[in-house]
């Protein structure tokens, strides 16, 4: 008698849930969409930052190609020329950094602006969402005024 009692309770908890809970639907996801690349491209210190890379990378070149006429050793060259593109790498990522804290800035603000709970790269999202991209490279040219 008291397993009989369980299944009832259990199947009136249920009926309850089914009916009362149906109702309640979860918040609506708001999706953002933006081309990084534009962004990149668009931002008020591409234009320096690009030059000081450039700069970066034909300085590392010119080490390497000093450093290897210098060496005898295929694998030595292999190893200096190797250093000197890591090298070249690290100073990129350095200079690019703050480009890329700025996106990051510029995109939360023009999603919490435009009440977006998720913002993904144009080229993820099969079909839908808000294009920002304008409106975060905006964002990018009035940060970069202040």
């Amino acid at each position: 008698m008291c397993a009989w009692k369980k299944i009832l309770l259990f199947s009136v908890l249920a009926a309850f849930l089914v009916a009362f809970g149906a109702g309640v639907a979860p918040a609506e996801e708001k999706i953002g969409v933006l081309e990084p690349q534009t962004l990149l491209s668009q931002h008020p210190k591409m234009p320096q930052v690009k030059k000081q890379i450039q700069a970066v990378l034909e300085k590392k070149q010119q080490e390497a190609r000093e450093a290897i006429a210098k060496e005898k050793d295929n694998g030595k060259k292999a190893e200096i020329y190797q250093t000197k593109q890591n090298e070249a790498s690290q100073e990129e990522q350095k200079l690019m950094a703050p480009l890329l804290k700025d996106m990051d800035q510029a995109i939360r603000n023009v999603a919490k602006a435009k009440g977006l709970t998720i913002v993904i790269d144009v080229a993820q999202a099969l079909m839908g969402g808000v294009d920002i991209t304008s409106d975060v490279v905006a964002e990018l040219k009035r940060l970069a005024t202040n």
